[in-house]
């Protein structure tokens, strides 16, 4: 048996909002009622809550009986304005109650945003949780709004990347109308097949829901596969996971982390900016369009950026993030938000990742532990066409690598640009080629664990 005024579906009135409709109603009598029943008697006009005596008893003037002993008051103008009162205070007391419990009995879903920027192993981390069993995984699905307006600037955009993200979060994938009228197959999303839960049932079957996938085998099988079974898989999973890499402030996003219909965590992604730059030379021509929205250049595309005005504003745009997370943070961001050094991860890639995992309500399974093992632990640095691909190298030395391919002038100015970055997020300069080459010379700095989390509004980001 329920308690009184608790439990879901109950229509008893708290002590919270009585007290509203007493301050509503002062010096009323308010009586609370059972809920409606196949019949039972109310009064007229009010199905169930409460009701409440407008000043007048049985025996005053003009009233006349009803039928079941029951008074009709004269209506009247403050009697009027008392019931329309009412109503607002029924509507208040109703929509206040706790909704019924989900039907699929499944707890709350989990909505992660990996944030990040191009070139900062954002794939990989992309993969660690596309290939999880119980996340539906999307990569970048803002890229449809980035081609579709592409005369348009990142901070214009701002907003209807963040109305399509709030939207894929909640499996609404009728959002994609604004951008690919034309879709017919899972195909027609960007880089699908590197999404597991598009390659597993419900959306298709080249994969059975707890295997690692490849995207090679993918491909074949599934594109052709219904739009339509991209949102009947979302549903499906309790985790549903974004990698992004274009938003460029944090305060964009405050209103996804106030919506109550959202679970967000936010993963941001940095990268010595040094090695970013390295990589970024790599896919020049891929970055082109990118670039342009990134300078407002209105529709231009920029392959090359000698000036590294990009770099520069990636730099600036993982500060403000940073920033404004850790000082002085709003009250909703606290346990919501976690910087994540690329670095870190492939020097110590199962800890770490025990430890995303942790954040985001997963857990790490053998299966998962060996395939992250295999994928970082292979040899080589990558072939310039694997790019965009997560395939097994040995990724300690690719995060290493910028030191033997930039020339230092190129290093030098790299630091100018990004120093507040280098200093916030915690990368060593280096003065002299000697320094540069010198691999002995670590240049990772090792930070406490609070600086990877939410931090308290009245403590300061601590330095290197």
């Amino acid at each position: 048996m329920p308690s009184s005024g608790q439990g879901q579906g109950s229509a008893t009135p708290t002590h919270r909002e009585l007290s509203l409709c007493e301050a509503i109603f002062p010096g009323e009598t308010l009586t609370s009622l059972p809920p409606a029943f196949p019949g039972s008697v109310e009064p007229p006009g009010i199905s169930h809550g409460f009701v409440i005596s407008v000043g007048s008893s049985p025996s005053s003037p003009g009233q006349q009986p009803l039928a079941g002993g029951m008074w009709l008051p004269r209506v009247s103008g403050t009697a009027v304005t008392a019931l329309l009162l009412l109503q607002t205070c029924l509507l208040l007391f109703l929509v206040s109650r706790p909704g019924p419990p989900s039907q699929s009995g499944r707890e709350e879903h989990v909505h992660v945003l990996v944030l990040s920027s191009w070139r900062s192993g954002s794939s990989f981390v992309g993969q660690l949780f596309s290939q999880h069993p119980d996340v539906f995984y999307l990569m970048e699905p803002a890229w449809h709004v980035w081609t579709t307006l592409s005369k348009s600037s990142a901070p214009v955009l701002h907003m209807a990347v963040r109305d399509l993200v709030r939207s894929v979060f909640l499996c609404d994938m009728d959002v994609f109308d604004a951008y690919l009228p034309w879709r017919r197959n899972l195909s027609d999303l960007f880089q699908w097949a590197v999404s597991r839960a598009l390659c597993s049932p419900p959306a298709c079957s080249a994969f059975r829901r707890d295997a690692i996938s490849s995207e090679t085998v993918c491909k074949p099988l599934c594109a052709r596969r219904p739009f339509s079974l991209a949102q009947e898989a979302c549903r499906s999973y309790s985790h549903v996971v974004l990698k992004e890499v274009r938003f460029f402030n944090l305060q964009v996003l405050y209103p996804l982390l106030s919506d109550p219909a959202l679970n967000l965590r936010i993963v941001h992604l940095v990268r010595d900016p040094r090695a970013v730059l390295r990589s970024r030379e790599q896919t020049a021509k891929d970055l082109a369009r990118d670039n342009g929205i990134v300078l407002g250049t209105n529709g231009t595309w920029v392959e090359a950026d000698p000036g590294l005005r990009v770099v520069r504003e990636v730099c600036r745009s993982h500060v403000r993030i940073a920033e404004a997370a850790t000082q002085k943070p709003p009250p909703f961001l606290r346990g919501r938000y976690r910087l994540v050094r690329f670095e870190d991860l492939v020097r110590e890639p199962l800890a770490e990742i025990r430890a995303l995992y942790s954040f985001t309500g997963l857990s790490l399974t053998p299966q998962l532990e060996s395939w992250i093992h295999n994928i970082t632990h292979g040899s080589g640095l990558g072939s310039p066409r694997e790019a965009f691909k997560t395939t097994s190298r040995n990724a300690l030395n690719v995060s290493q690598a910028w030191r033997q391919a930039l020339p230092f002038p190129k290093i030098r100015r790299v630091q100018e640009l990004c120093a507040g970055a280098l200093q916030l997020l915690g990368y060593r300069p280096v003065f002299s080629e000697d320094e540069q080459h010198d691999l002995g010379l670590d240049l990772v700095l090792p930070r406490g664990p609070s600086s990877f989390s939410w931090a308290s509004s009245t403590s300061t980001h601590p330095g290197p």
